[in-house]
C-alpha cells in the first residue's frame, strides 16, 4: 500500500472536512453550503462511502481528501501530502518508489537546475552587466538566487542527465522538451534566470529573462516553466516565501507586475511586496494574500493599456473583501525604473496610494474633492450616463455593503445627482446582469448534454441506491440501459469492480446527487417513482430501436430479401412488446 493509499485508509474524509466546515447529514451522505463558492441552498456533498466531495453548485468542483486541502489551504499536491501524512501518522521517508519519481525528484531537478544556473551567472560577465544595469545589486542576486541558462541547446541536459536524473523526469519538470526529430532541448537558453519559489521556500519552476542583445522580436522576452505536478502558476506569487512575514506584519501588500519589479522594492526596502510573474491574477493568488492581508495596493504600468488589464484584477480583489488601493507611478513606466531613477519614489507612493473607487471617479468622471465640475461645463448626459453605470458596477462588485453604501453617497457628491437615483440606476443594473446570466444560461441548455433515455437511467440508479429492495428490479430491465449505464450498474449493484476512471466519476456524482434529490421523499413516492420510470426506460428503449429498424427496412427494401424479413420480424415483435408494456 502507498503512502497516499495509506493516508485515505486512516483519514476519515468526513471527520477531516468538518474540521473545516460544518457538515448535516443527508441520507447515507452528508450536505453543506459549498466553501468555494457563494451559495445559499447547499449544494456540496461528501460521500463517507466513496471518501470524495463534489459541489452540484456552479463551481461544480469534486475530489478526495487530497483535492479538498490543496483548494482549501491553496497548496501543491506535494505540500499536501506532507501535510495529511503527518496528520495520518504515515511516515514519508517509506515513500515508495513511484511516489518519490512521481513528485518528490521534481523538487530536486529543479533545485540542481537552480544551482547550475547560479554556477552560470559567475562565468557570464554580459549577464551580470545586465543585471548591474538594471539595478540588481550582487546582494540581491544571491538572496534570490538569480542565474543564467547557457547558449547551448542541451547543456542543462546534459548536467542533469549527469547528476543521474532521468530523461523523462526532466521533462516532466518543464526544463526541457522534445524536438521533432526527437532530441532533447533545453527550454531556457541565453536568459537570466529566476527560481520561483513556493510558499515554503522550495523551487517549483523558473522564468527566464532573455539578454537584449538576443531579443529578436520573435521570442518571447520572457518565458516561465510550464505547468508541472509541482508548478502551478495561478497558484504561486513570485517572492511571497520572502515577503509573507512582512505583509502579515503590515497587513497589507503592494502587487507589482514582474520579476524585476519585485527585486528593486526589495531591495529599496519594501518588504511586504509580491508579483504576479507574467501571468494574470488570480482567486487562487487572492486566497493565498487574504490569510495575511486585508490591504492590497496594486502597482499598474503607467499607460492605458496597462490599466484596462488591471481592472479585472482590481474587481477580483474588491469581491475577495480587501480594501483595495492603487499606486500611481505618474513619471516613471514601473516600479522598477521607479526605484532605479529615485530611490525611496515607490516607498512614498505606498503611503499616499488611493482608495481604488477615488481612482476609478479620477478615471471615469475627472473629478475630485478639489476639482468639481462648475455650471459653466459642457456636459454630455449620454456620456455621463455611461460612465456613471461603470463605476456603479465597481460599486456592486464590493464584498461589504458599508463600503458599497458609502462609496454610492461619494458618487452622489461628485456627480453632483441624487443619491436615490443611483440607488435605482444600480437596481436596474443588477437586473440587466442577470437577464444577461439567464440569456447564457438558456444558451448552453438548448443541446442537451444527456438524452431522455440516459436520464431515465441516470435516476433509476440514484433510486436504486437509496432504496436497495429495487436493485434486483432493475436487473431484469438490465439490457435497456445505454452502455456507460450498464458498467455504472455492474458497479453499484453487482460490485464488479472498473479502473474506467470516467466511469467512477460518474458513478460518485451519482451516489452523492441521490442526497440532494430524494432526501424529502417519502418511500412510497420512491417506489411509485421507480415503478414509473422502468415503464419510461423501457418505452424510450422500444423507439429508439424501431427507429433503427424502420431505417434497416428501408435500407434493404428490395436489395437483400433475407435482411429485409429479419428486420420487418424483429419490428414487428418490438412493436408488440411494447403495445404489451404499455398496459
Amino acid at each position: 500500500m502507498t503512502p497516499i493509499e495509506q493516508i485515505k485508509d486512516k483519514l476519515d474524509i468526513v471527520d477531516f472536512i468538518k474540521g473545516y466546515i460544518e457538515l448535516k447529514p443527508a441520507g447515507k451522505n452528508f450536505k453543506a453550503p459549498c466553501p468555494f463558492h457563494k451559495e445559499k441552498t447547499p449544494s456540496f456533498i461528501v460521500s463517507p462511502d466513496r471518501q470524495t466531495w463534489h459541489c452540484f453548485g456552479s463551481c461544480s468542483e469534486g475530489g478526495d481528501i487530497f483535492k479538498f486541502l490543496m483548494k482549501h489551504e491553496n497548496l501543491e499536491f506535494y505540500e499536501a501530502l506532507k501535510l495529511l501524512a503527518e496528520k495520518a501518522g504515515v511516515e514519508l521517508k517509506k515513500v515508495s518508489p513511484v511516489d518519490q519519481k512521481q513528485f518528490g525528484v521534481l523538487y530536486d531537478i529543479n533545485e540542481s537546475a537552480k544551482n547550475f544556473f547560479k554556477s552560470e551567472l559567475v562565468k557570464n560577465e554580459r549577464a551580470k552587466e545586465y543585471l548591474k544595469s538594471r539595478g540588481i545589486k550582487g546582494e540581491t542576486a544571491k538572496e534570490f538566487e538569480i542565474g543564467m541558462s547557457p547558449a547551448a541547446f542541451d547543456d542543462l541536459t546534459v548536467y542533469l542527465i549527469n547528476q543521474r536524473y532521468d530523461i523523462k523526469d526532466i521533462e516532466r519538470a518543464g526544463l526541457n522538451f522534445k524536438s521533432e526529430k526527437g532530441n532533447y532541448i533545453d527550454r531556457f537558453r541565453n536568459r537570466v534566470m529566476f527560481p520561483i519559489y513556493n510558499s515554503f521556500g522550495k523551487v517549483v519552476g523558473f522564468s527566464g529573462r532573455i539578454l537584449p542583445e538576443f531579443d529578436n522580436g520573435e521570442m518571447g522576452k520572457y518565458i516561465n516553466s510550464p505547468e508541472t505536478p509541482i508548478f502551478n502558476k495561478s497558484r504561486i506569487l513570485y517572492g511571497f516565501h520572502k515577503s509573507k512575514n512582512a505583509i502579515r506584519e503590515k497587513k497589507s501588500a503592494l502587487l507589482v507586475e514582474g520579476q524585476m519589479d519585485f527585486l528593486m522594492c526589495w531591495q529599496d526596502g519594501i518588504k511586504n511586496v509580491v508579483a504576479a510573474s507574467g501571468t494574470a491574477l488570480t482567486v487562487e493568488h487572492l486566497k493565498t494574500l487574504r490569510k495575511s492581508a486585508d490591504e492590497l495596493i496594486f502597482s499598474f504600468d503607467n499607460d492605458e493599456a496597462g490599466l484596462k488589464a488591471a481592472e479585472r484584477s482590481v474587481d477580483l480583489a474588491n469581491n475577495a473583501d480587501f480594501n483595495v488601493k492603487i499606486l500611481m507611478l505618474k513619471d516613471f513606466k514601473d516600479p522598477a525604473e521607479a526605484v532605479l531613477n529615485s530611490s525611496g519614489a515607490v516607498a512614498a507612493l505606498v503611503v499616499s496610494a488611493k482608495p481604488v473607487m477615488e481612482f476609478y471617479f479620477d478615471r471615469y468622471l475627472n473629478m475630485t474633492n478639489d476639482k468639481r465640475q462648475t455650471t459653466n461645463d459642457k456636459i454630455d448626459i449620454g456620456d455621463l450616463k455611461k460612465k456613471i453605470r461603470i463605476i456603479l458596477m465597481k460599486i456592486q462588485n464590493l464584498a461589504s455593503p458599508v463600503e458599497q453604501i458609502h462609496w454610492l453617497k461619494e458618487l452622489a457628491n461628485k456627480a453632483k445627482t441624487s443619491e436615490s437615483s443611483l440607488i435605482e440606476e444600480l437596481a436596474r443594473l443588477k437586473i440587466a446582469t442577470i437577464s444577461r446570466q439567464e440569456e447564457q444560461i438558456i444558451e448552453t441548455a438548448v443541446e442537451p448534454r444527456q438524452t431522455r433515455k440516459e436520464l431515465i437511467a441516470e435516476r433509476l440508479l440514484t433510486l436504486a441506491l437509496i432504496k436497495d429492495s429495487l436493485c434486483g428490479q432493475l436487473k431484469d430491465y438490465f439490457d435497456f440501459l445505454p452502455d456507460g449505464y450498464q458498467m455504472a450498474y455492474n458497479h453499484l449493484i453487482k460490485k464488479e469492480k472498473t479502473n474506467n476512471i470516467q466511469t467512477l466519476n460518474f458513478i460518485n456524482i451519482i451516489s452523492m446527487r441521490s442526497s440532494l434529490e430524494t432526501e424529502n421523499l417519502t418511500e412510497d413516492a420512491i417506489i411509485k417513482e421507480f415503478q414509473q420510470l422502468l415503464k419510461e426506460l423501457q418505452s424510450e428503449y422500444f423507439k429508439e430501436r424501431g427507429n433503427e429498424l424502420g431505417l434497416l427496412i428501408k435500407e434493404y427494401e428490395g436489395k437483400d430479401d433475407k435482411k429485409y424479413n429479419q428486420a420487418m420480424e424483429e419490428f414487428k415483435e418490438l412493436k408488440s412488446k411494447h403495445q404489451d408494456a404499455l398496459k
